[in-house]
């Protein structure tokens, strides 16, 4: 018997790496970095494996990634043409205080992040009114809560 529980316990645990790899594999490095960095990380002890925490769809057109880019994907890669040597971070925060609107939907993309929304999908808005959402957000720190984590 204690064979056979040894086995199905490793067995099972084996399973439970397959299965999570997947979701580890698909939160690429700029992911985890912009997640960090907008404070995405704060509430679920699992984000680093919650491809929900910060979508690809944030800044690419696909569900799964890679080209094309949507509006504000091209805002990031823009900024690395700008300054080819520069940090996710570093670039991240520049494109946001520009306080563009990659998507044209009447929010920047600083308080769309702020929201939950996201910056490169039109469709994808604030509820709140943007009046009362840049109040709550220069209420919470403003664009000085997105700088690069030191």
């Amino acid at each position: 018997m204690g064979r056979l529980t040894v086995r199905v316990g490793g067995a099972l645990l084996a399973g439970l790496v397959l299965l999570s790899a997947p979701a580890t594999l698909a939160m690429p490095r700029y992911r985890l970095i912009a997640a960090h960095q907008l404070g995405y990380d704060k509430d679920d002890p699992l984000w680093q494996l919650s491809g929900k925490v910060m979508p690809c769809t944030t800044c690419h057109v696909r569900s799964q990634g890679g080209p094309p880019w949507n509006a504000f994907g091209e805002s990031l890669r823009a900024g690395f043409r700008a300054h080819p040597n520069a940090r996710f971070a570093d670039v991240l925060y520049s494109v946001l205080q520009a306080n563009a609107d990659a998507d044209g939907d009447g929010y920047p993309d600083a308080l769309e992040f702020y929201a939950h929304t996201l910056p490169g999908d039109p469709a994808s808005h604030p509820q709140k009114p943007l009046a009362e959402l840049q109040a709550e957000f220069e209420r919470a720190g403003g664009m000085q809560q997105y700088a690069p984590k030191k």
